[in-house]
């Protein structure tokens, strides 16, 4: 194990990083300039095929990289990981482990921290409010959490017990300042949203913070329309210090767990053809170019194909089966769209939400609620800021949803933009517009375009008219935009986040006027003067 009183744990940290990506970074910028040079320009194929050849080859190293190091590299590959539209796919696969939990430390070091934590903080001994600290239920970037039974005298319910990794602080400090010159060099246009996403990381080393988060967010959803259909863990903050969170133990699955584990049922058990199928659906949609357009082949015949009963040699899959994955599939996006209503809710009326809702914190309870937990990156934003983004999503929404109605509402969608705090060179409307739909809403322009990925897409609308200035509010969630729409390509959906979220801006617009707004059984906003 590394000490934490080692003075040059960090370079020799940074030494390890360097040593083992800086190959990886140099292969790529090699083949980059090759090909910017000509090579194989009469080849498109060749050239795809080297590309996927690289990604095969040294994402497996990725992934070592990260489990050696830990740190900011397990939050960095989560994100990835959950980014199928954005990542490629060999990534995708190989830092999907990343969701489900990184090695834990031993439970030795972690009952030290916590009896430490209990006897400073609260005064007490550890055996006087646990009666057991039990299996490890995730284990990621910060800290851990372990299953835990209290004594009689606090309860005696079970809980979930997070514990902050040993110098994990300073390790993430100086990882950030690493992690920054590889994308000043591999990832150029994205070190202003690496800031800011230094600047809120840095809040979670503090469990109290976190554990008063917990508790507004979970007020706020109890009196909101979701109240009965999801749920946020009751934290114990009597319990809790700075590396130290106690909270209400949530009994479930995460979302696609969950979802492969339904598959797996009506292909007879088989789990390994449910992850085939699964990620041969997102393949269909992070690797088209404009999945908008695609004739939609029919459900049975797709499946069919994709687990190899398609041909004439073989019976197809059969009508109960077809129905069952069509439920499984409906089921998926009616839960999605759950999530995106309670995030949108969050964002527009509470003005207080997740900024970080990755894969790994959305459960399905076995009560049939969702679960929304790990609030470590609670964002909050002004009245000012909520109503300027509510204007841009509500633009934008207007412009998918009623395009035939609405044909070009571009100055609009640049007004709020402007509104928000976003400024470019040269104040470019059509530009800034191609801005918006990006951050706020999908990825799908750029890949008709012909832009595979959203960092290409951006570096073209950079190259056209370069943005000089972000505000704060909108990064992270234009960082929840592009989660949900990875959990989405996750769990085969394609996604317009601003399509989802329209209701809630256009309600949070409406509610800060004279009127006051209420939901009938539909949701829909209803404004009563």
């Amino acid at each position: 194990r590394e000490s934490s009183a080692n003075p040059f744990q960090p370079t020799l940290r940074a030494i390890k990083f360097w040593r083992r990506v800086g190959p990886i970074v140099i292969h790529y910028k090699f083949t980059e300039a090759r090909y910017a040079l000509g090579a194989h320009r009469n080849d498109p194929n060749r050239r795809a095929d080297k590309w996927e050849a690289l990604h095969t080859k040294h994402a497996p190293t990725g992934l070592q990289v990260i489990l050696e190091l830990r740190g900011l590299y397990v939050k960095i590959g989560q994100v990835m990981s959950s980014r199928a539209d954005f990542i490629p796919r060999q990534y995708v696969d190989a830092f999907s482990t990343l969701q489900d939990s990184t090695p834990p430390y031993e439970t030795e070091r972690i009952e030290s921290i916590l009896r430490e934590s209990l006897r400073g903080c609260q005064g007490v001994e550890m055996e006087d409010v646990f009666e057991s600290l039990g299996e490890v239920l995730g284990s990621a970037s910060i800290g851990q959490v372990h299953k835990a039974k209290l004594t009689p005298a606090y309860g005696g319910d079970t809980v979930a017990v997070k514990v902050m990794h040993p110098n994990a602080e300073n390790l993430f400090r100086n990882d950030f300042k690493v992690f920054r010159t590889l994308c000043k060099i591999a990832l150029p246009g994205w070190d202003p949203i690496l800031r800011e996403l230094e600047m809120q990381m840095m809040t979670e080393f503090d469990y109290i913070n976190e554990a008063r988060n917990l508790k507004r967010v979970r007020e706020n959803m109890a009196r909101s329309p979701y109240a009965n259909k999801v749920k946020v863990p009751e934290p114990m903050i009597d319990l809790c210090s700075k590396n130290l969170l106690v909270m209400e133990y949530l009994s479930g699955k995460k979302l696609a767990d969950s979802i492969e584990e339904k598959l797996a049922r009506i292909l007879g058990g088989d789990v390994q053809m449910a992850r085939r199928v699964l990620k041969a659906k997102q393949r269909t949609l992070f690797e088209s170019k404009d999945v908008s357009k695609q004739k939609k082949q029919g459900f049975l015949r797709e499946l069919s194909e994709i687990v190899g009963e398609g041909n004439d040699n073989n019976s197809n899959l059969t009508i109960a089966k077809a129905l069952q994955l069509l439920y499984v599939t409906r089921d998926a996006r009616k839960k999605l769209s759950l999530l995106l209503d309670a995030t949108g809710h969050q964002i527009f009326a509470d003005g207080l939400y997740n900024g970080d809702p990755h894969p790994g914190n959305i459960l399905v309870l076995d009560c049939g609620r969702l679960g929304l937990i790990d609030y470590g990156q609670t964002r909050t934003l002004t009245k000012r800021d909520r109503l300027a983004l509510a204007s841009v999503v509500a633009a934008l929404g207007k412009h998918h949803q009623h395009q035939q109605d609405h044909p070009d509402n571009t100055r609009e969608i640049s007004h709020a933009m402007q509104t928000l705090g976003f400024r470019s060179r040269g104040s470019d409307d059509d530009n800034m517009a191609r801005f918006a739909a990006l951050y706020f809403d999908s990825d799908a322009e750029g890949k008709k375009l012909g832009y595979p990925t959203p960092q290409k897409y951006l570096m073209h609308l950079n190259s056209v008219d370069p943005m000089v200035e972000v505000p704060d509010p909108a990064v992270f969630v234009a960082r929840t935009s592009f989660l949900f729409r990875g959990l989405g390509a996750l769990l085969q959906q394609q996604l317009r986040t601003s399509v989802h979220w329209r209701k809630h801006a256009l309600l949070a617009i409406d509610t800060d006027g004279e009127g006051r707004a209420l939901y009938n059984l539909g949701l829909t906003p209803i404004t009563v003067e």
